[in-house]
């Protein structure tokens, strides 16, 4: 029954993982950085039915593929990853959706715009001088809070219906 499990959660972070890259199609430019919504609102799905380790592993793979299909940036890296983590560790927690979609906000938008200066210096090239330490910030809260505002709209649908409780006994086997 174990392996079953493991093969359910392997399957649902793949299809997540292609929703993110997919969605990342329908992005929007803010302020010369690529706003995708939809990565933002799959790091809280996997959150609430994967928990955090598959969350920053599904982030960092359509993140990796993105770059790889010419979709994203390096920015795509600290923001979604570091906001998957601390939301999938705060569900993990405290099992509620509210402070699980603060907690992707908060780990994109502030944690993830400040590491995307030095991703953007060092590896970009960024001249340091051209950009400012705190211009990440706000492009990416502008992208998390629609994707938590997506995701609000489907988990809170999910949990109305009982498919959230179904969905998450039976990755947790």
């Amino acid at each position: 029954m174990k392996k079953t499990t493991n093969i359910q959660k392997l399957v649902t972070a793949a299809l997540l993982t292609a929703v993110a890259v997919v969605g990342s199609m329908f992005s929007f430019p803010v302020l010369g950085s690529k706003c995708a919504p939809i990565q933002h609102m799959v790091n809280i799905i996997c959150a609430v039915v994967l928990g955090p380790g598959y969350g920053v592993c599904v982030a960092f793979c359509a993140s990796l593929l993105r770059n790889l299909f010419g979709l994203g940036s390096l920015m795509a890296f600290p923001g979604s990853m570091i906001g998957a983590l601390l939301c999938g560790l705060m569900y993990w927690r405290t099992r509620k959706i509210l402070p699980t979609l603060l907690a992707e906000v908060f780990g994109t938008a502030v944690l993830g715009g400040l590491c995307a200066y030095p991703v953007a210096v060092l590896l970009m090239g960024v001249d340091a001088g051209a950009v400012a330490f705190y211009a990440y910030v706000i492009p990416f809260l502008i992208s998390t809070t629609g994707g938590a505002i997506l995701s609000a709209v489907v988990i809170y649908s999910m949990q109305g219906s009982g498919v959230l409780t179904k969905v998450q006994a039976q990755m947790n086997q």
